[in-house]
């Protein structure tokens, strides 16, 4: 199964995200602050990255770039809940393999997820 990093500005999404894909059997690392996620990506492996592309500090898409910059290999998964061609263009340029609509719809998640980690 695989490591996964999911980095949201809030706690209640990032407990959802990680109780959903436990269950699938990965290994989920939650965070709600962009250096703490970006730390971990120095020290340790990620397989995919689920970002929220608005958050405190950076956006989801900086966020993205730093870590495809330190683990080129990795996964990523954009949540937005403000759906745009542009944020969705964007995403995919930097990276991204996926992007998904908050709310977060379980079944969609667990098949995107499953899709991304397949590529």
């Amino acid at each position: 199964m695989a490591e996964i990093l999911v980095l949201d500005d809030v706690l209640d999404a990032v407990v959802l995200i990680r109780k959903i894909l436990s269950r699938q059997g990965h290994t989920v690392h939650t965070f709600t602050e962009e250096e703490d996620a970006i730390k971990y990506g120095y020290k340790s492996h990620i397989d995919l990255a689920i970002l929220d592309i608005k958050l405190k500090k950076m956006s989801g898409i900086d966020v993205l770039a730093e870590l495809k910059r330190l683990q080129p290999e990795m996964k990523a998964i954009i949540l937005t809940g403000y759906p745009t061609v542009e944020t969705a263009r964007d995403a995919l340029s930097f990276g991204a393999n996926e992007y998904c609509v908050k709310p977060i719809d379980k079944k969609e998640l667990e098949s995107k997820v499953e899709k991304v980690l397949q590529l």
